[in-house]
C-alpha cells in the first residue's frame, strides 16, 4: 500500500517533494513537555507546529501502560492506514529507515497506537530518530503527508516522564470505586486488610480532585442492640467520611448512612458469618 512508497526514500533531511507536504518542528524550536505529570496520569507531549500535537501517555493502573495518541487539528475524513517509520536525520550518514508500525486512521478521530509502538517510538527518540508518520492526504488526492517528530531537546524532558511513569499509582479509579471496608467486632477499628485498603483509597484521593460523589453505608452485625448497632454504624461510615476530608474531598459531596443491623450479607449464626456484615462500603462516583 502506501508503505511501499516511503520505503528508503523519506529521510527528513530529503529536499521538497512536489506531492508531499512535510510538517516538523524545527531543530530550533523542538518542544517537548510533561503536560500531564500527577500519580494517576503522566502525559509527554510535543507540538507539531501547523498540525497538531503528539502525545506519549501512561495512567495509573495494575499493569504497566503507554499509547502514542496523534492529535490532529484536521481529523481524517476517511478511513486508512499510516506507516511509522523511525527516521534518522541529517546528523546520522548512512543509517536507514526502520519501520515500527502500521496506525489506523479512523474517520474523525485522531490517530494511535498501542504500548509496544509507543515504547519503540520513544526509544528510537532517545537515540535520536525522529518517528514519521506517512500517509496519504484525505482532502487532497494528489498529495501525500509526513508528520516528523523531532528528537531534539528530547532526553531531559523524557528522563522525567519516565520518572513519573515509575510513580504512577498501581491501581485505578475503577480498582477502588467500590470497596467494603470490614471491622473488628463491636468497634471502629479496621481489619489490617481494610486498613490497607483505605490507605489506598486516600492515596488515590489526594490526586484526583475530579470526584462527584462518596457514598458510605454503615452495616453492623446483629450482636447487640438495634439502636446501639445503628450508632455504631453511624460512626464507622464517619470516621471514614473524616478521613476522606482529610484527604481533601469536600465534605459536602460525602453521604453517610447508618443501617445498623439491617440488610445483612451474610448469617449472624457464628463469629466468621458476623463478621461479614461489619462493614462500611464505599462508593465512588465521578463525571
Amino acid at each position: 500500500m502506501f508503505r511501499q512508497v516511503v520505503i528508503g526514500i523519506f529521510l527528513i533531511s530529503a529536499p521538497a517533494m512536489g506531492a508531499m507536504r512535510q510538517y516538523a518542528a524545527p531543530v530550533e524550536a523542538s518542544d517537548w513537555m510533561l503536560k500531564e505529570q500527577t500519580r494517576l496520569q503522566c502525559t509527554l507531549a510535543h507540538t507539531v507546529p501547523g498540525y497538531g500535537d503528539a502525545l506519549f501517555s501512561s495512567v495509573a493502573s495494575k499493569q504497566l501502560n503507554m499509547e502514542f495518541e496523534l492529535d490532529m487539528d484536521l481529523l481524517p475524513k476517511k478511513f486508512d492506514v499510516a506507516a511509522v517509520y523511525s527516521v534518522p536525520p541529517t546528523w546520522m550518514p548512512g543509517a536507514m529507515p526502520k519501520n515500527i508500525a502500521d496506525m489506523t486512521l479512523r474517520t474523525q478521530y485522531n490517530g494511535d497506537l498501542p504500548e509496544q509502538a509507543a515504547w519503540t517510538m520513544l526509544s528510537e527518540l532517545e537515540k535520536g530518530y525522529w518517528p514519521t508518520i506517512y500517509y496519504k492526504d484525505w482532502y487532497n488526492e494528489y498529495d501525500k503527508v509526513a508528520v516528523a517528530l523531532n528528537a531534539s531537546n528530547f532526553t531531559p524532558v523524557y528522563r522525567n516522564f519516565v520518572k513519573c511513569v515509575s510513580q504512577l499509582l498501581p491501581y485505578n479509579f475503577d480498582d477502588i470505586a467500590y470497596t467494603v471496608l470490614s471491622y473488628e467486632k463491636s468497634s471502629v477499628d479496621l481489619t489490617k486488610y481494610s486498613q490497607k485498603r483505605l490507605s489506598m483509597i486516600g492515596e488515590y484521593l489526594k490526586e484526583d480532585k475530579e470526584l462527584e460523589l462518596v457514598l458510605l453505608d454503615g452495616y453492623t452485625d446483629s450482636y447487640g442492640s438495634r439502636y446501639s448497632n445503628e450508632q455504631l454504624s453511624i460512626r464507622r461510615a464517619e470516621q471514614v467520611k473524616s478521613f476522606f476530608t482529610s484527604m481533601g474531598v469536600d465534605a459536602e459531596r460525602i453521604e453517610v448512612t447508618g443501617h445498623g443491623e439491617k440488610r445483612h450479607i451474610s448469617p449472624n449464626t457464628n463469629a466468621d458469618s458476623r463478621a461479614m456484615n461489619r462493614r462500611v462500603v464505599v462508593r465512588l462516583s465521578k463525571g
